[in-house]
């Protein structure tokens, strides 16, 4: 049987936005995709209510192909956003039913982007503290830019983000987004996206300023890339490959992340490919913003190359015999990324 897309389209030159297109085992009605914005309306703890089932119906009403949850937190963390919501729990997944149900009932698709933020988090916030847990790292780095983020909780106006704690067994974690996984499932959503990027939990493995480790999570690529590949895997067996999406941000910048070109391209060209033999979904890729690259010392943080240019023949590449979509997300407009579908050189826009 013809998929959506195929009943509508014969030829590229015909691609735009408002096109359909089969996402693993998802259809969406169009290329255009509500990229995750982190709110901060999930009253009283991190728990969906009436605000977040209005938010993303109005999404859905307005012909998104597919939304992208706000970043949702797979365990209490000490974060500046401490009322994201969560999925660890029995009552986020039924506030979270909530929001799907309606979601669908408009017309929309939606995923939950799956979200540890590690270093990114203070001891003193109340999430924190309630977890009974230190904010966690790959190595005891804080990352900086922090200061002044949790005053308005009660913590020093000097404090900056805590040094974490060495992660003694990152399986511990893997073991969360399991959980927070199998919850999306049962909450109704369409499928998830994991959070690999802007800086926190598994991009802070990926990057070798922010991983020294000497054991089988740190060193080489392929080592610091572990994590998040057994992310990916975990969640894979819960969904299926179809379901699973990946957001990266190779250039760094923001939350202080960034490494050299050459570690860049070796590291993520290596994530890259072994997310795509898992045959995935899709893959978002953040592009070099300068407005979040962050300046320390009088230096720009963040590594700026061409992700479409570096990363795009990946996903081309006869070797790599993969349905993986490539969506591209930062600074796009309307006419750009209409140009870029029509061109082959991406499959959606992520707004």
């Amino acid at each position: 049987m013809a998929t959506v897309e195929q009943q509508v389209l014969s030829t590229a030159e015909q691609l735009n936005l408002s096109s359909p297109l089969k996402v693993g085992d998802v259809e969406l009605r169009t290329r255009n995709i509500m990229s995750a914005m982190t709110r901060n309306r999930s009253l009283p703890v991190n728990v969906p209510n009436d605000a977040n089932v209005e938010y993303y119906t109005q999404r859905a009403e307005g012909g998104a192909g597919l939304i992208v949850t706000e970043g949702v937190l797979v365990s209490p963390q000490g974060t500046t956003w401490p009322h994201a919501p969560g999925l660890w729990s029995k009552e986020q997944t039924e506030g979270w039913k909530r929001v799907t149900s309606s979601v669908h009932e408009a017309g929309g698709k939606i995923f939950a982007q799956l979200w540890h933020v590690g270093r990114i988090a203070h001891n003193d916030m109340p999430e924190q503290k309630k977890s009974g847990k230190p904010v966690p790292g790959p190595s005891p780095l804080a990352a900086r830019g922090g200061e002044g983020h949790y005053a308005r909780y009660g913590v020093p106006k000097e404090d900056g983000h805590s040094i974490p704690a060495p992660l003694n067994d990152p399986r511990a974690v893997i073991e969360e987004f399991k959980v927070a996984g199998a919850n999306a499932k049962e909450a109704g959503f369409d499928g998830v996206e994991i959070h690999s990027a802007n800086g926190y939990l598994i991009n802070q493995f990926l990057d070798n300023t922010s991983n020294r480790r000497t054991d089988e999570w740190g060193g080489s690529p392929e080592n610091r890339a572990r994590f998040g590949l057994e992310v990916a895997r975990a969640l894979v067996d819960i969904w299926g490959p179809g379901r699973v999406g990946v957001k990266i941000s190779p250039a760094g910048g923001y939350n202080d992340m960034g490494m050299t070109l050459e570690d860049t391209l070796s590291t993520y060209n290596y994530y890259i490919k072994e997310l795509l033999a898992l045959d995935i979904a899709y893959i978002t890729i953040g592009r070099y913003r300068e407005n979040t690259d962050v300046e320390y010392d009088g230096k720009k943080r963040a590594t700026p190359h061409d992700v479409l240019e570096a990363y795009g023949p990946l996903f081309k590449h006869a070797e790599a015999r993969t349905t993986t979509k490539l969506f591209l997300n930062g600074g796009l407009n309307p006419a750009e990324a209409n140009e870029l579908i029509g061109s082959g050189k991406m499959d959606a826009a992520v707004f």
